[in-house]
C-alpha cells in the first residue's frame, strides 16, 4: 500500500450491501436509477451524521464563534501595543517604533475549525527580532495581560517541551506560545510556510511555530475543507467515546487525528462525508503498520531518529519530511487502536443499509464490562491549586508509567478518564484513574512499579509534592467506586505544574537598554 498514493472515491458503491427498507420490493439495483437512490442514501447519512454531531454538542453555535473571534481581536490590539512599548523600551528609531508589528496565529482544534464548546484555542504570539522570550514575552507581556480585567488565572509554563502563557480570556481558555522571527515587522497573515520567513529561527521559535505550520499545510492540501473539518469531527468524537483519546495515555492525540482525517480526504476529493468515514475505517483498519502515513505534499518520508523508527504508528506531519507525531504509543494502546478500527469497519461497511444507526459507532466503551481487574491510579493533594498542578504533572508521566505496567502486567489499558472520590469524609482533593487489566498480577509486583514511579516524579518537581498510590482492584470495586464518584475529565488538567503566585518572591525586572526603565515583574 502506497502512503500518499490518493485513490479517487466518490459513493460506496461495491462496499457493504444495499439492502431495501421495509415497503421496497426487492434491494437497490444497478443502473442509473440505482446510482441516484444511493447517492441520496449517501447524503442522508451525511446529514444525520452531523445531526448527531450537533445534538451531541460537538458544532458550536454562531454565539460561540463570535465570542471566540472576539477574544481573538482583543490579544491581536495587545500584543500590537505591546511590541510597540517593547520597541520604545529597546531604544529603536521612530519610524520602526511605529512600522512594527506583532501578531497572534491560532493553531489546534480552534485553529482548524473543529472546537467545541469546551476547548481551549491554541494561539501563537509572533514577534521580530528584538523581543524576548524571557523577558519581553515572560515578563512585561505577562505583566500587561495580567493586569487586564478579561484575564485571570494566568500563568507560564516553562518546563514543557514548548514554553508558553495559559490563562483564561473572558472565561476561555488560552494557551500562548511564542516565537520570533527575523524580521521587525510581522504581518497578520504571514506565511509560516514560506522557508525565506523562517530563516535564522532559533529551535524555541520553530518547535512553537510547529502547531501552526501543520494547520496551515492540513488546510492548503485538503480539496474540501468543510468535509475535512465534519470528518475530523466524527472521527475525534469516536475516539472519545471509545476511550482511544489523549496523546498522555498512549493514544491518539488532535494532531494525530487531524492527520489521518487528511489523508482521507486527499484520497476522496469528491466524496460525502459518510464515504469519508467508511474509508477512514477501512483504511487505517488494514493498514500495514509501521508504515508511516504522510500527506502528499512533495516531501518524502524519513526516519530521523531512533524513537520514530521505533513507533508503532508513525505519522509524519505535513510539510515536513524530518518530523513526526509526538506518540506514546505502546503495545497495549496500539492493540486497544487497532481493535476499535476494526470494529468500526465492521460496523460502517453496510452504512446504507435501512436500519443502519450512528449511535452504534459511537457507544461509550465500557470498561467495566471488558475487564476483570484494574489499576487504580490514586492521586492527591492538600488543596485544589496544589491537585491541579500535581495531577498535570504526574500525567505528563503516564507513558512511562504505561511501559512500567506493560513489563510486569503484559496488558494494560489506561482509561484517559480521571474521578474523584467523595465518599470518605474528611478526604484529600483527588483524582483518581481506573486502567483494564487482562488478569490480576502480585502486590508486590504493583508496589515495585509505585517505588520507582514515585521516584522518578520527585525530580523536577519544585512545587508541594501529592501523593501516588497503585494498587489492584476488581471490577466490581471499580463498578461501585465510580457510581461514587465524579468524573473530572471534562476538566482537563494539564500537563504542567506552577508555584501559587502568593509563596512566590516577585522580582522587578527592568529595561536590558533603559536601566532605570521597570519593565515588569517575574516571579522567582
Amino acid at each position: 500500500m502506497e502512503s500518499t498514493a490518493p485513490t479517487k472515491k466518490t459513493s460506496l458503491s461495491g462496499g457493504g450491501d444495499l439492502v431495501a427498507g421495509p415497503g421496497c420490493s426487492s434491494a437497490v439495483g444497478g443502473g442509473w436509477a440505482g446510482g441516484v437512490l444511493m447517492m441520496r442514501m449517501e447524503d442522508e447519512r451525511s446529514r444525520s451524521l452531523l445531526r448527531f454531531m450537533e445534538e451531541e454538542g460537538r458544532i458550536p453555535s454562531p454565539e460561540e464563534d463570535l465570542r471566540r473571534m472576539n477574544v481573538i481581536a482583543k490579544l491581536k490590539q495587545i500584543v500590537l501595543k505591546w511590541i510597540k512599548k517593547v520597541a520604545w523600551q529597546c531604544q529603536l528609531f521612530d519610524d520602526v517604533i511605529r512600522s512594527t508589528s506583532a501578531t497572534i496565529l491560532t493553531y489546534g482544534s480552534y485553529g482548524l475549525g473543529v472546537y467545541d464548546t469546551e476547548s481551549d484555542i491554541d494561539a501563537l504570539c509572533v514577534g521580530p527580532w528584538f523581543a524576548s522570550s524571557d523577558v519581553d514575552f515572560f515578563v512585561v507581556l505577562y505583566n500587561v495581560l495580567k493586569n487586564r480585567k478579561e484575564v485571570s488565572e494566568i500563568l507560564c509554563v516553562k518546563n514543557a517541551r514548548i514554553s508558553m502563557m495559559r490563562f483564561k480570556f473572558d472565561g476561555i481558555p488560552i494557551n500562548l506560545p511564542y516565537a520570533k522571527l527575523e524580521f521587525t515587522s510581522i504581518p497578520e497573515n504571514v506565511e509560516v510556510l514560506n522557508p525565506i520567513i523562517l530563516h535564522g529561527v532559533d529551535e524555541s521559535s520553530w518547535k512553537s511555530l510547529s502547531g501552526v505550520r501543520v494547520n496551515f499545510g492540513i488546510l492548503q492540501l485538503v480539496p474540501n475543507v468543510k468535509e475535512f473539518q465534519s470528518l475530523l469531527q466524527s472521527v475525534k468524537l469516536w475516539t472519545k467515546k471509545r476511550a482511544i483519546y489523549g496523546n498522555l495515555f498512549g493514544y491518539f492525540g488532535g494532531v494525530h487525528l487531524a492527520v489521518l482525517a487528511a489523508f482521507i480526504c486527499i484520497r476522496n476529493p469528491e466524496a460525502t462525508l459518510s464515504t469519508l468515514v467508511v474509508d477512514f475505517f477501512s483504511t487505517f483498519a488494514s493498514w500495514s503498520w509501521p508504515m508511516p502515513v504522510s500527506l502528499p505534499d512533495g516531501t518524502m518520508p524519513f526516519f530521523r531518529d531512533s524513537d520514530v523508527a521505533r513507533s508503532l504508528m508513525p505519522i509524519q506531519l505535513p510539510c515536513s519530511p524530518h518530523e513526526y507525531c509526538a506518540s506514546n504509543i505502546s503495545k497495549s494502546t496500539f492493540y486497544r487502536i487497532n481493535l476499535e478500527l476494526v470494529r468500526g469497519r465492521a460496523l460502517t461497511k453496510n452504512l446504507l443499509r435501512w436500519d443502519f444507526d450512528w449511535n452504534a459507532l459511537f457507544e461509550p466503551f465500557l470498561h467495566h464490562k471488558k475487564y476483570s481487574w484494574f489499576v487504580k491510579v490514586w492521586l492527591s493533594a492538600s488543596n485544589e491549586d496544589d491537585l491541579g498542578d500535581w495531577v498535570g504533572w504526574v500525567k505528563s508521566h503516564f507513558p512511562s508509567l504505561i511501559l512500567k505496567l506493560e513489563e510486569v502486567l503484559d496488558f494494560c489499558d489506561p482509561n484517559p478518564a480521571g474521578y474523584t472520590e467523595h465518599t470518605y469524609s474528611g478526604k484529600s482533593p483527588n483524582v483518581v484513574y481506573y486502567w483494564g487489566l487482562h488478569a490480576h498480577c502480585d502486590d508486590s509486583d504493583i508496589t515495585r512499579v509505585e517505588q520507582d514511579f514515585r521516584t522518578s516524579l520527585r525530580s523536577g518537581y519544585e512545587g508541594p509534592l501529592g501523593q501516588v498510590e497503585l494498587s489492584i482492584v476488581p471490577s466490581s470495586e471499580w463498578a461501585t467506586a465510580t457510581v461514587n464518584c465524579i468524573n473530572v475529565a471534562s476538566k482537563e488538567r494539564k500537563a504542567c505544574w506552577r508555584i501559587p503566585e502568593y509563596s512566590l518572591r516577585q522580582v522587578p525586572m527592568y529595561s536590558q537598554h533603559l536601566s532605570s526603565y521597570l519593565v515588569g515583574y517575574e516571579a522567582k
